[in-house]
């Protein structure tokens, strides 16, 4: 978790909007972002008034899109850039941030 770049996956080209926020998030759980991962993240960011976007590896999606978030692949092992702008985009970053650091609230 971190400002820097500083993985391989991810794409230094990244737009950050004025007064936006970027979090690069180690995915961590044994599953990666798969389809009960991505609805989590998704009703996550659906809490807040804010506008996110995730990229790995160059390819970018809304963080309010299910199949978006499939189509990135992001296995364990992987990072994701998660980028929120909006009236509660630090607060948005944060939850998605405690929600990977759980693991997704999964067992394992």
């Amino acid at each position: 978790m971190s400002d820097a770049y500083d993985d391989d996956d991810v794409e230094p080209e990244i737009t950050v909007p004025e007064g936006g926020h970027l979090r690069i998030l180690p995915v961590i759980n044994r599953r990666g972002l798969h389809a009960r991962a991505s609805a989590k993240f998704v009703q996550t960011v659906e809490k807040f008034e804010a506008a996110v976007t995730v990229t790995r590896s160059g390819e970018t999606v809304g963080g309010r899109s299910i199949m978006g978030l499939l189509t990135l692949g992001a296995a364990q092992g992987t990072s994701i850039v998660v980028v929120a702008s909006g009236s509660d985009a630090e607060a948005c970053l944060q939850a998605i941030t405690d929600l990977l650091a759980n693991k997704f609230g999964e067992d394992e």
